[in-house]
């Protein structure tokens, strides 16, 4: 029985860890979206891919969306 509950607590612990970075992630993405530039409706796109599929949209944001910033 206290196995079933050592299992458990690791998974919850691991869940929690990837909540915690999926969360800085998703901040910093925004940060970052909102005080760039981008070429016509480009933010208005990642901000919806941000909010509608925060840990993905992140990552797709970090290697994609950065590289179109418009360079001032």
């Amino acid at each position: 029985m206290e196995t079933t509950f050592s299992n458990i607590s690791y998974i919850l612990f691991f869940w929690q860890i990837f909540v915690i970075i999926s969360f800085i992630l998703l901040i910093y993405s925004l940060i970052d979206l909102l005080k760039s530039t981008f070429k016509k409706n480009d933010k208005l796109i990642w901000l919806i891919v941000l909010i509608l599929i925060p840990f993905i949209g992140s990552l797709l944001y970090l290697n994609i969306g950065r590289k179109q910033k418009n360079v001032l």
